[in-house]
């Protein structure tokens, strides 16, 4: 149970949104945008980014959530898995590793993202539009991890809990239902 009394026994972030359906529909529809909306990034980079971005913040829910979708994307229960450990291996291009790096730097603070991270972002092939995009789903999902964590929300501890969650934020999005 949330630190709050939200009067619904939803998992996660969904349970926080209920409690306030006029910020919680902003917010889905702010994820639908940056997740699902017109990007030269693919829905599963953007996932990947939302993925590791939580897994920095330690926010399992979120991390689960994401990592859920992003392999749904892939057809790869595998993906995230494999794109931590080493993402070269995993299939990811030089371009996405980039944002991930900065990502992770997002995720500790903006002010740890450098000149010569977004140099590096770019001698990778990431388009000054794909550099904004990629940190503004990390700091997003640094808003998001932080708004689940910091209210306790109700989280599942099972991994194998996220697999439905994930196919259905991969094939229907995040606008509610």
């Amino acid at each position: 149970m949330a630190y709050i009394d939200t009067k619904n026994d939803q998992p996660g972030i969904l349970e926080l949104l209920a409690f306030r359906p006029e910020m919680g529909g902003a917010m889905s529809q702010l994820a639908q945008t940056l997740l699902r909306g017109p990007s030269s990034l693919t829905p599963v980079e953007r996932e990947l980014i939302a993925a590791v971005t939580s897994h920095e913040n330690n926010c399992f829910f979120c991390h689960n959530s994401h990592a859920a979708a992003a392999n749904a994307l892939a057809d790869d229960a595998d993906f995230i898995a494999k794109a931590l450990k080493d993402p070269q291996a995993a299939g990811v291009s030089k371009k996405v590793q980039s944002l991930l790096v900065i990502a992770r730097h997002v995720a500790k603070s903006g002010k740890n993202v450098t000149a010569a991270l977004i140099d590096d972002a770019r001698a990778a092939g990431a388009s000054d539009e794909e550099i904004h995009d990629g940190v503004l789903v990390a700091a997003a999902f640094c808003m998001f991890n932080r708004y689940v964590d910091g209210l306790g929300a109700r989280t599942p501890q099972n991994p194998a809990d996220y697999v439905p969650m994930g196919q259905m934020l991969a094939t229907v999005g995040y606008l509610p239902r």
